[in-house]
């Protein structure tokens, strides 16, 4: 009985910082050849000049949940500009926490020194805005946000470092916070937001400790950078799981912060299905390795919205297009008041949604001059995606399909012809110079 009790108290220990752990190669099965090339060149060039260096966090966990890692970040006991004065192709970046950015062709290493565990700089709400103390390994896995992503490797040992259950977590798919969670969500309630996303993106479940405060602390998302907060959004868009993503966010209560408009657009007809049509077809293609365009993204996501105050508009008597940019103005001004989209996105977006009346424009040579707009494919596959929720004909996409495909004399033939009489001016005779009205007819 009191082995079993010291057993359980012993394990506990180790899950919540018990001390440092070595977990062997025949345990973790990750060998120095699953590394990418540049990423064991700065281990091996940090550690050759005395220093110790280890790939860190993200990629540690993927690499044992058998995904293949985005990013490979390097964390070193050797300061910034120790580290700078090792790789010749390096930056030093950022301010809240410094980093070095080394360069090897295309491919970019973050590394970071140790963070210790002494005083930081905090605003009014506890969040964390300068951290640049420095300190052991095992402080900084103390500093890091949940048990999964404190795991160091080291290539040359082929070991992990494990100070809080790491391991173990990512063996039964758990997400856990290391430390109080109310005390690290108001440190950077960005980490909400990032449990959210690892959960649903990895297939992880949220400790229920862990989960608990979310709700109630949602609110201190309004104090997080609006170029920091859109960096997140971003990151669970695109991160191939975008659909689970946005629905966890709902049911965490996290969505009110940045995004207002998504209840009202799951609510309304054919909402749910046009939503999860677009950011599956998003998920697919990051998958399948295709480009993904945020404009586009954003603009599926706020349509919806856009759609209905545009179709209220020309019921109540304006003008189609004229209605269509001041439904644009409207929903943007909501949208702005809790996540700004930047410029080169929120353009996109528009002129997507401007080019939609003009799909409907199939004769004379509105569909030519359509076919050589810059945005015309984005638009195109707009339109696609609302056919297939319902909202515009499927006919209407299918014949677009068939008109950038063939050739100009095909083209020509499948323009569609207006009725007699419609389209067609009223032609007003001409008066020669000097001729009154009914001059020519007194004649």
């Amino acid at each position: 009985m009191i082995r079993k009790l010291i057993g359980r108290v012993l394990k506990l220990k180790k899950r919540h910082g018990g001390g440092r752990v070595v977990i062997p190669l025949k345990r973790h099965g990750i060998r120095r050849n699953r590394l990418p090339a540049f990423a064991l060149k700065t281990t091996d060039q940090l550690q050759a000049a005395g220093f110790e260096a280890f790939i860190v966090g993200g990629a540690v966990r993927d690499l044992l949940l058998g995904k293949e890692p985005k990013d490979f970040d390097v964390a070193t006991n050797a300061t910034p500009e120790e580290v700078h004065k090792v790789f010749r192709r390096s930056r030093i970046i950022g301010r809240r926490f410094r980093l070095v950015h080394v360069l090897f062709g295309d491919e970019t290493v973050e590394v970071s020194t140790f963070r210790g565990s002494g005083e930081t700089l905090t605003d009014d709400a506890g969040r964390i805005i300068r951290d640049n103390t420095w300190g052991s390994q095992e402080d900084d896995a103390k500093r890091r946000d949940f048990t999964v992503n404190a795991l160091f490797y080291d290539p040359n040992r082929e070991e992990i470092i494990d100070y809080h259950g790491g391991v173990e977590d990512v063996e039964k798919k758990r997400l856990t916070m290391i430390g109080a969670p109310v005390t690290r969500y108001r440190e950077d309630p960005v980490r909400m937001l990032r449990a959210v996303r690892l959960a649903a993106k990895l297939g992880l479940s949220i400790d229920s400790d862990t989960r608990k405060p979310i709700r109630e602390l949602a609110s201190l998302l309004e104090n997080v950078p609006a170029a920091r907060l859109f960096d997140e959004m971003l990151k669970l868009l695109f991160s191939g799981q975008s659909w689970a993503c946005l629905m966890q966010l709902r049911d965490e209560g996290l969505h009110h912060g940045f995004f207002p408009l998504l209840d009202t657009m799951l609510a309304a007809p054919q909402g749910e299905l046009f939503l999860k049509t677009a950011l599956e077809n998003t998920d697919r293609r990051i998958r399948d390795d295709k480009p993904v365009s945020a404009g586009y993204v954003f603009a599926s996501l706020l349509w919806l919205e856009v759609l209905n105050n545009w179709d209220k508009r020309k019921a109540a008597g304006e003008k189609p297009m004229l209605a269509l940019f001041a439904a644009i103005d409207e929903v943007e001004a909501v949208q702005e008041e809790k996540l700004a989209i930047p410029r080169r996105y929120g353009t996109a977006m528009k002129e997507i949604w401007t080019l939609q009346p003009r799909f409907e424009q199939r004769s004379g040579n509105k569909p030519f001059r359509l076919l050589e707009h810059p945005r015309f494919r984005a638009g195109y596959d707009f339109l696609c995606l609302r056919a297939s929720s319902g909202e515009v004909p499927q006919e209407l996409a299918d014949w677009w399909t068939k008109f950038q495909d063939v050739d100009s004399q095909k083209r020509e033939a499948m323009l569609i012809r207006p009725e007699a009489g419609e389209g067609q001016k009223k032609r007003r005779r001409r008066r020669g110079p000097g001729r009154a009205a009914g001059e020519g007819a007194a004649q």
